[in-house]
């Protein structure tokens, strides 16, 4: 028969065996959280969105159709995909602008360049999630719109008429609403104006560069400097618990 002694020591010594073991995966924890913590997200710059007619990769388009031109430099939409969006009736989604009478043009070109935007920018990638839809793996969401965009839009609009204010889910606007309801908060109206490098323009003059890929990569860095400090936090957690693990083997 074991000594008292000897009874306790023996699963003492199993659970620091254990402890051993597991180990080098604390440690490997510990550096996957350093390593991730360190890397940028240029994975979210100059990406195209996974949707129905969106190209897999940005690139030239110089026959891009009207309103969509600014992009033609580096495009995630095809000239056909540019030319379909400025008809009245498009074959792209089946949709009639006129769904509710005759929009006034002044109103309708804010329209056909939001989906100018939607189906040509690559500089969306921030502001990108996945979704389950039919038709679209990805969509946009919360896009800092600049304050005049915006307020131009509804301007503009403001006398025209629809029968509902998203028409993503069904069928008036009121004031700066219209930009963040109308295709289920795909923009958030931001407080910042046009030239800032903050909020994202509908409308550019391409001879001056695309102002976005300078917002883009400003909020990309944000969202890294984000999950870097969580990810360090984590990896700090990680090292305490590896150092005190240590101590009590060695102790």
């Amino acid at each position: 028969m074991l000594p008292a002694a000897m009874e306790v020591q023996l699963p003492l010594q199993g659970q620091r065996d254990m402890a051993w073991k597991w180990m080098p995966l604390l440690l490997l924890l510990v550096w996957v959280a350093t390593m991730c913590s360190a890397q940028d997200r240029s994975d979210l710059l100059n990406v195209c969105m996974d949707a129905k007619h969106h190209k897999t990769k940005p690139g030239p388009e110089d026959k891009l159709h009207d309103q969509c031109s600014p992009w033609k430099k580096n495009a995630c939409c095809t000239a056909n995909t540019s030319q379909e969006l400025h008809k009245d009736t498009s074959r792209l989604y089946n949709f009639n602008w006129d769904h509710c009478g005759k929009m006034e043009p002044a109103c309708k070109r804010h329209f056909i360049q939001d989906t100018c935007l939607y189906e040509c920018s690559p500089n969306l990638g921030p502001w990108i999630r996945q979704v389950n839809q039919s038709w679209r793996k990805e969509r946009f969401l919360d896009v800092p719109l600049c304050k005049e965009d915006c307020q131009r839009w509804w301007e503009d609009c403001h006398t025209s008429h629809t029968c509902k204010s998203n028409w993503h889910r069904g069928w008036d606007w009121t004031s700066v609403a219209l930009c963040e309801g109308l295709w289920s908060h795909s923009y958030k109206v931001s407080n910042y104006s046009r030239g800032s490098g903050r909020c994202i323009q509908m409308w550019f003059d391409s001879a001056q560069g695309n102002p976005n890929e300078e917002v883009a990569r400003f909020y990309a860095a944000v969202m890294h400097v984000n999950a870097g400090e969580m990810l360090h936090g984590i990896g700090g957690l990680l090292l305490s618990l590896a150092l005190m693990l240590q101590l009590w083997l060695l102790g």
